[in-house]
């Protein structure tokens, strides 16, 4: 048989079949891939690498267009550039690029941007006996003299704690394994650190250390495994906050930056479904909280005494608006908001106690705040971009109500956005709720039903996908291809509620909104069932194999990325990083009732003999967010039962990779420029 770019198929590999046998709430479960979790065994590894040989020899014919994408990916980018300088305290902070290296270098200057550069790290450097590069934490002491940064050059993301001298250059001897978050005391000396456990890698120690010892002293220790724990300062650096979380309940411990020997106390005790967040100004702490309602309100209460008895209201509940976050600062507060999947930003005056919101030009965007370090100061920095604007960098000026462009993302290669247009689009799913989709296409795209189009979704966890800017896109965009975000329940673009109905036993409403939005996208002749193609990473892997199994007539193609699709046996594994924790957004299995829920939809167990989409497969060995197996096993019993002749390939790195892939830019546009060449063929666009 010849494949559709004129090479003769050669055979797949067929991983063989082990019986394994579970008893589970009293029927017996056989799992004859379970062999495929042994990461060690040479047979594993040996099957793993005659997929990436398979995928290899039916891709051969892709290299051109996969080298033409490449070049023309990279020929947007402008490779040595700098971000916008930050000031704080006394030095101004920024990353560069250089041409040819793979990761950006973080420096500062002092005082003004005229005087000589201090490298602050350098991760080309550390990558030079390394494949993989993570940096994780990266905190500067109050008196900016030292850095703590972790790093993780295995792709696992385990990161180590280093401690740099920035007066000297010299790594400081205190570290440690496997830490999570980062913070300094106001005595510039002691470090607050989290890690996590070694087995299923929740954050749950608390320690102090004083630079120089070889004591860490555990302050903290969170026995729950439904929570996860995490070390942050207010933006005033008053306070140390320890932030204990579940996906439905949180508390925190505090304790002034500048004592740092005293135990932290407890604001508000834990209560189930209660979740707050901790910020403080001018002696009063600001209180994010669901109680009022799910979208969320701010309170304010006297650090002398901040039981509920005495909170205030600062921002109220609003129905249609969910409060992501409350920045502060000396003079003015900004609240970031969402509401019909848009971020909004409005700015509090202290001194006139008026509120403004900033405007934005598009009806489709994206708005986040931009990291404004200094507490005093008198402008807010924010992000603007949209699938048609470049990423750009703002300052509002609080006091006039302007905002000032400091630097917008430079796209080479004559990009113009005039080209382009976008809309906000609503489907009307099954059970007659509205759901929003962004879309983006080149002026002049046909309304017929011929066009192509590439559908992302995600929708889990209560992450919101914004519509962002992306370079890359361009080459899908010129070549025809619109691009399109169906912003499904289990995201938080409508609300928390919208999280809610799309998780534990509502989790089929994310699934079905995407083959609700596919269709009405069809319906509306923005494309065809044969020039339809899906893509999404990770939980929105297990969208993509949930899907296919429901509607495997709809899709020509999809790429699912690290795809948690081995659904039943994770959650039932307590022993795997995240489970436990995972309960409250998929449920507890050990629950019969729960248990047979998520069996109904768990891509791996609903696979079935029949015709089967296009799918493309990538993953990394060392993903520890999604084992490598989850998407080898779907893989193998996927090839054993399907019953067409459409492609099925399983490209995973061998060599060190994380959840999100290779760590370098160079990497992942050479990933880019593969899965794009992949997705645009299948569709019949070879060049």
């Amino acid at each position: 048989m010849m494949t559709a770019l004129g090479q003769t198929n050669p055979t797949p590999p067929v991983a063989p079949r082990e019986d394994h046998r579970e008893m589970r709430h009293g029927a017996t479960v056989v799992d004859d891939y379970f062999w495929l979790r042994e990461k060690s065994n040479p047979k594993v590894v040996a099957y793993l690498e005659a997929e990436n040989a398979y995928t290899t020899t039916m891709t051969k014919g892709l290299q051109p267009f996969e080298d033409a994408l490449y070049k023309e990916l990279l020929g947007r980018v402008k490779q040595t550039d700098l971000s916008v300088p930050t000031p704080r305290r006394g030095y101004f902070y920024y990353s560069r690029t250089e041409e040819g290296k793979q990761y950006p270098i973080q420096c500062r200057r002092k005082g003004t941007m005229q005087a000589p550069e201090e490298v602050l790290l350098d991760p080309n450097e550390l990558g030079k006996a390394h494949q993989f590069v993570g940096v994780g934490a990266f905190v500067v002491s109050d008196d900016q003299n030292l850095l703590a940064y972790t790093v993780d050059f295995t792709g696992f993301r385990q990161y180590a704690l280093q401690v740099k001298d920035l007066r000297t250059g010299q790594t400081l001897p205190d570290s440690t394994e496997r830490v999570t978050s980062v913070e300094w005391a106001a005595d510039n000396k002691t470090l607050f650190l989290v890690t996590e456990d070694a087995v299923t890698k929740r954050s749950d120690k608390l320690w102090r250390h004083v630079l120089g010892s070889a004591q860490f002293d555990e302050l903290y220790n969170e026995k729950d495994e439904l929570y996860d724990i995490g070390i942050g300062k207010t933006r005033d650096m008053k306070f140390l906050a320890l932030q204990i979380e579940a996906k439905d309940t949180s508390e925190v411990r505090y304790i002034s930056a500048d004592r740092p020997t005293e135990p932290f106390k407890l604001l508000l005790a834990r209560q189930k479904g209660q979740r707050y967040y901790l910020d403080h100004r001018e002696g009063l702490f600001y209180i994010r909280t669901n109680q009022p309602g799910h979208n969320f309100a701010v309170v304010t209460a006297p650090v002398s005494d901040p039981s509920p008895k005495n909170w205030k209201p600062f921002i109220a509940h609003r129905d249609g608006v969910r409060i992501q976050d409350i920045d502060l600062f000396r003079d003015f507060a900004v609240s970031v908001e969402k509401s019909d999947a848009l971020n909004q930003l409005r700015v509090y005056n202290f001194k006139t106690k008026a509120w403004k919101s900033i405007p934005f030009p598009e009806p489709v965007y994206s708005a986040f705040p931009g990291g404004t370090p200094d507490w005093e100061s008198s402008t807010y920095r924010y992000n603007y971009q949209s699938f048609i604007t470049p990423s750009s960098t703002f300052d509002y000026d609080v006091r006039t109500g302007e905002s000032t462009l400091l630097k917008q993302q430079e796209v080479l290669g004559g990009y113009d956005p005039k080209q382009y247009a976008s809309e906000r689009l609503w489907a009307t799913a099954r059970d007659g709720v509205k759901v929003p989709i962004s879309i983006v296409y080149k002026k002049g795209f046909a309304r017929d039903g011929s066009g192509a189009l590439f559908l992302y979704g995600y929708g889990s966890y209560g992450f919101g996908t914004p519509a962002t800017y992306s370079s890359n896109r361009v080459s899908l965009l010129d070549r025809g291809m619109a691009y399109a975000i169906a912003h499904i329940r289990g995201g938080d673009e409508m609300g928390e509620q919208w999280r809610e109905d799309g998780m534990l036993m509502k989790k089929k409403n994310t699934f079905q909104d995407f083959i609700d939005c596919a269709e009405y996208l069809i319906d509306q002749k923005w494309t065809t069932k044969d020039r339809l193609v899906i893509e999404g990473g990770s939980a929105g892997g297990l969208l993509m194999g949930a899907v296919v199994n429901m509607r495997p007539d709809l899709f020509k193609a999809v790429h699912a990325a690290v795809p948690f699709v081995d659904v039943m046996n994770t959650m039932m594994d307590a022993s795997l990083p995240l489970t436990v924790g995972e309960y409250l957004e998929w449920g507890n299995p050990n629950e019969k009732a729960a248990y047979d829920y998520m069996k109904t939809y768990s891509p791996y167990d609903n696979l079935e003999k029949r015709a089967y989409p296009a799918i493309l497969v990538t993953t990394s060995f060392n993903d520890s967010q999604v084992m490598y197996w989850e998407p080898a096993k779907y893989v193998a019993r996927l090839r054993a039962l399907k019953t067409d002749a459409n492609p099925l390939l399983l490209k995973i790195k061998m060599e060190p990779a994380g959840h999100g892939g290779a760590s370098g830019r160079y990497d992942r546009l050479h990933d880019t420029a593969f899965e794009y060449a992949w997705l645009l063929t299948q569709v019949g666009i070879t060049q």
